[in-house]
């Protein structure tokens, strides 16, 4: 959908109506129903039926939202962007999905998803757990053909199954492999660390198609170094960004089913997303934000600024399409 015919329907200013008060969407955004068109749809999944660990990431749509009360959203100086005055973004709300059966709720966010994307141009999914990129992955190949994965994370998420079930916040990316979801030559993780279940993961992992950037980097070769990695690896291909929380070290992001020490900074991913202004990034998710282990809102503040700095990755690449 354009927005060429309408002027956007923004969110409430925190300068009219105190930030603390307001409607309950993402940064007080309109919901989906009410604008007569929409660019971008910012859509909660609460569903963590597939963790290993810690639960709780169902509630992450909520948490997210209510810490997005705090962003001031009028103007972002790093993209020189308006971001919710360029496009119309929208909150749709959230995706029911059976919270007993992970086939029968990945089916459903892959049908919601997919209905989604064909209202819209682009998606942000708020988690939820990890197993929810690959419905997400379906939906998007539907509209768009195989595209560039560009994964933060700790953990891989390659893994085959966990106790025999195929479907969870670890595998999705092993399922979007073997269903040829995304392009080989194109994507990659970033963020990964820790030790592994077995000295044959990353080479299994490679196998998929997948290059690493391991943690380490961000200290030895610096942000710049590892913009330039993804930016030459996705070259001019649709990309789709997935982002777990627990891709930032539990120092800033506590809030989270498996926390992983000796992660990236607040500072470092921020950077990382603002050096992909211009990529072709259709949609994104950012996932596993599990605010029963939150402190001060940490962790659901780290989830709705990234989701911010999304949306003016999307106005960014608007204008210059312009």
């Amino acid at each position: 959908m354009s927005n060429s015919d309408s002027t956007p329907i923004q969110p409430i200013s925190g300068t009219v109506v105190p930030r603390f008060a307001g409607p309950s969407t993402f940064a007080r955004l309109p919901e989906l129903r009410d604008v007569s068109h929409c660019d971008v749809a910012i859509v909660g999944i609460p569903f963590d039926a597939g963790t290993s660990y810690r639960p709780g990431a169902r509630f992450g749509p909520q948490a997210i939202r209510q810490a997005s009360r705090h962003l001031r959203t009028q103007y972002h100086p790093a993209y020189d962007t308006e971001p919710f005055a360029e496009q119309q973004v929208a909150d749709a709300g959230d995706i029911a999905c059976n919270p007993y059966n992970i086939e029968k709720a990945v089916v459903e966010i892959q049908k919601a998803a997919t209905d989604l994307l064909g209202k819209v141009d682009r998606i942000i999914s708020l988690g939820g757990d990890h197993t929810i990129a690959l419905p997400l992955l379906r939906a998007v190949n539907h509209h768009h053909g195989q595209v560039a994965l560009v994964h933060f994370d700790a953990h891989l998420d390659t893994w085959d199954t966990y106790y025999g079930a195929p479907y969870t916040h670890g595998t999705p990316f092993r399922r979007a492999a073997e269903e040829k979801l995304f392009l080989e030559g194109a994507s990659m993780h970033v963020g990964i660390r820790g030790p592994l279940y077995s000295r044959d993961d990353l080479k299994k992992d490679k196998e998929l198609g997948f290059k690493v950037i391991h943690c380490d980097e961000f200290q030895s070769e610096g942000i710049d170094h590892i913009v330039k990695r993804i930016r030459d690896r996705v070259g001019d291909n649709p990309m789709y960004l997935s982002i777990d929380i627990d891709v930032l070290d539990p120092a800033h992001a506590p809030g989270t089913g498996t926390p992983e020490i000796a992660g990236m900074t607040t500072r470092e991913l921020v950077g990382v997303l603002r050096g992909l202004a211009g990529l072709n990034i259709i949609s994104a998710d950012v996932v596993e934000v599990s605010p029963a282990y939150d402190h001060a809102e940490l962790t659901s503040l780290s989830a709705a600024t990234t989701v911010f700095e999304i949306t003016n990755l999307f106005a960014y690449s608007r204008k210059q399409k312009t």
